[in-house]
């Protein structure tokens, strides 16, 4: 599947497949289901090596649990599904 991300909080919402990627600030993406249920965050963080996409999954309503880090925002985004 070949998917342009959103890179930018002022760009549009981003679907990939059953998951959204909505845009809340430059770096910063909340991941909801087609349904509107929130799943969590990606966060890209740069690197010395390049950009790390940060992957954390919403537990309750102020809780949130590290998924992992990756080195594409497409590949974040897989672990919510």
């Amino acid at each position: 599947m070949t998917t342009q991300l959103t890179r930018s909080a002022s760009e549009s919402t981003t679907p990939m497949g059953t998951l959204i990627l909505h845009p809340v600030r430059d770096g910063l993406w909340r991941v909801s289901a087609r349904n509107g249920t929130v799943l969590g965050h990606i966060e890209r963080r740069p690197t010395p090596d390049g950009d790390r996409y940060s992957a954390r999954r919403l537990v309750f309503a102020t809780l949130t649990r590290e998924v992992g880090e990756f080195w594409h925002l497409a590949d974040a985004a897989d672990c919510f599904r």
